[in-house]
């Protein structure tokens, strides 16, 4: 599946697991087809697990893997080795298969199908309205926050509150600048409204998309009164600091033994939660709590396997009954929410859960970064390249950059979008907190995005092009050693170290202390920023350019995102999408016009069974 994408480890990996597999078989007695089969079968998973699947189709493997049988045989020829085993209703704990073959014909690790499995019941646990009818104090407090609206149609934030209000589990999806935000400030207002003592813990995925999470949500309860905005969280949470790491890799303080302490968990840019750590987050909620689920469906899947959030928010279906409570809470009409709001089939395993948000407040439709995305989002890469050459929209540009190195041009618009952070760097002088945060605010107005690692368009090459201009402009030689440390240098944390409260993802600045000694600040939560030791750091990297992967859950006034001189898998459509929704303001775009094209064209395909499950379960 996709060579192309393997790494060498990712490789040996696979190797050793075949190895391990046959001689298990072995064993175990499995006739010789059986084992022979073992190798390319158990190579082909290890390698997919490796690319983000959670499983592969046998009606695919045997071609795909180069096996000479039919996917019947095959499936027969797996449970004769021995080491793979059906799906059955029973506890899967309590086989040890090492590979399982469900009822649809997939084929998992061991590992995945248990997570899968047990995230679906968690979440069918959460599904079905909360017992009570509709209060007309909710009616009151939802019309008193979301006034009447002068334009047609339903007030989509509005009945994502009222629909979370009802229910304990709320997946909301939408683009940037469509209210998920606003959304979660009017619930939280709502509820504490009736629970002043409510438990709310928020949490996102990377620091990065948690301190923008606490920042704007207070920005949109300043209109709340007073008494309302004191109960709102003051802290906002990585989600691995939340479940508490420890030294036991994937392992947590918090699970269903000792649940974490809240009755509402709110969770932003869902879309970057892997299958493992979804199963482990909805493990350790409390039974009795409600779970906010906030992201965009058309953004990257997780780097790790699965790709949760959008199989959630896939498709947006209500019962019948479910609209008429919607009707009410929210003074919409039944046959509006009925012309626009999907029915629910029989079986339909998150009816009454899902909400997509379509109208963005941040720019329109139409209008530049908007248009691009939605061109992009529909697989229209022709059109929006004809549109992007006529240069009609100034928010977003396009330099056809075709060579196997950036161009002049190309290069030109990174150092323009970091001169205003090169100057500020060279003359640092003053009071240490207002210059750490000027610093931040200019760093943080810009950024590279790439699609690739290695090779003169990838983000070595590109960080290591923006440090040689920061470091000449200070008079500087050039770097010796690729750790250095030097005053402006961006680092991005690679690796969790709870600690020091520093997690995979965040981005703090190399800045000279009071007493001339270089530190490296990171922003601090609940506001300021903490200096750090640069020896004392876990795993790091320097931070001009990111992989658009490591830019989730982050915005910047303008982008530029330069793209691989040739296709490459991993430039998708999704990538592309998530890359220009990072700029607020602007977003210029370097590559290869066929490149381009060819990435609207690819969608990534995250292969599992979670909706199976679900619907297994309901």
């Amino acid at each position: 599946m996709h060579a192309e994408r393997r790494s060498a480890p990712e490789v040996d990996l696979a190797d050793g697991f075949a190895q391990h597999l046959q001689a298990w078989a072995g064993q175990l007695g499995a006739p010789p087809a059986a084992c022979s089969l073992l190798a390319p079968v158990s190579r082909a998973l290890a390698c997919a697990a490796a690319e983000g699947h959670v499983c592969l189709l046998v009606d695919e493997l045997a071609s795909e893997a180069g096996i000479d049988c039919s996917p019947a045989e095959l499936q027969d020829l797996l449970l004769a080795s021995g080491v793979a085993t059906r799906a059955a209703p029973r506890p899967p704990e309590l086989s040890a298969h090492p590979l399982v073959l469900d009822e649809g014909g997939r084929l998992y690790l061991r590992r995945y199908f248990d997570l899968e499995h047990g995230l679906a019941a968690s979440l069918q646990r959460l599904t079905g309205p909360l017992p009570g009818g509709l209060a007309e104090t909710t009616r009151a407090a939802l019309d008193a926050l979301f006034p009447a609206r002068e334009q047609p149609g339903p007030d989509w934030q509005k009945l994502a509150v009222a629909l979370a209000l009802r229910s304990r589990l709320t997946v909301i999806s939408g683009g940037p600048g469509t209210g998920k935000t606003t959304t979660v400030a009017a619930l939280l207002a709502c509820l504490l409204s009736l629970q002043p003592e409510l438990r709310i813990g928020l949490a996102a995925p990377t620091g990065k998309a948690a301190a923008r999470m606490l920042e704007a949500l207070r920005a949109r309860a300043a209109g709340l009164a007073p008494a309302l905005r004191k109960r709102l969280p003051v802290e906002a949470f990585t989600l691995h600091r939340m479940l508490g790491v420890t030294p036991a890799a994937g392992r947590f303080r918090h699970h269903a033994g000792n649940p974490l302490a809240l009755d509402l968990l709110v969770v932003d840019e869902a879309s970057m939660l892997d299958l493992a750590l979804a199963a482990r987050l909805l493990d350790a909620l409390p039974p009795h709590a409600r779970l906010v689920l906030l992201g965009d469906k058309d953004q990257l899947a997780a780097v790790e396997a699965g790709a949760v959030f959008a199989e959630l928010s896939a498709s947006r279906c209500f019962s019948a009954d479910g609209i008429a409570w919607l009707a009410a809470a929210s003074g919409t009409e039944v046959q509006t929410l009925s012309a626009s709001l999907g029915a629910a089939g029989p079986d339909a395993p998150l009816a009454d859960c899902v909400m997509w948000l379509t109208e963005s407040h941040r720019f329109r439709r139409d209008s530049g970064i908007g248009r691009l995305a939605a061109d992009i989002n529909a697989g229209a890469g022709a059109a929006a390249l004809a549109w992007l050459r006529t240069g009609e929209d100034k928010s977003v540009h396009l330099i056809e950059d075709e060579a196997l190195r950036p161009s002049v041009s190309t290069l030109t618009v990174a150092e323009a979008g970091y001169a205003a952070y090169f100057d500020l760097v060279k003359q640092m002088a003053g009071d240490v907190d207002a210059r750490v945060a000027a610093a931040f605010a200019a760093f943080e107005r810009f950024r590279v995005l790439v699609a690739v690692r290695e090779g003169a368009r990838g983000l070595a090459a590109l960080n290591a092009h923006l440090t040689d201009c920061l470091r000449r402009g200070q008079g500087l030689p050039a770097l010796s050693r690729a750790g250095d440390v030097w005053p402006g240098r961006p680092v991005i944390v690679l690796r969790n170290d709870p600690l020091l409260g520093l997690f995979n993802g965040d981005v703090g600045l190399c800045l000279p202390a009071a007493s001339g000694e270089l530190m490296v600040y990171f922003p601090q939560a609940g506001g300021g920023y903490r200096a750090i030791a640069p020896l004392r750091l876990p795993a790091h990297d320097t931070a001009f350019a990111l992989t658009v992967h490591k830019s989730q859950g982050s915005e910047f006034a303008e982008v530029l995102l330069v793209l691989p001189a040739t296709p490459v898998r991993v430039l998708s459509r999704e990538l592309l999408y998530t890359a220009v929704t990072r700029a607020a303001q602007r977003v210029t775009i370097a590559g290869p016009a066929n490149v381009f094209v060819a990435a609207c064209a690819l969608r990534t395909r995250r292969l599992s069974g979670l909706a199976a499950r679900l619907s297994a379960q309901s």
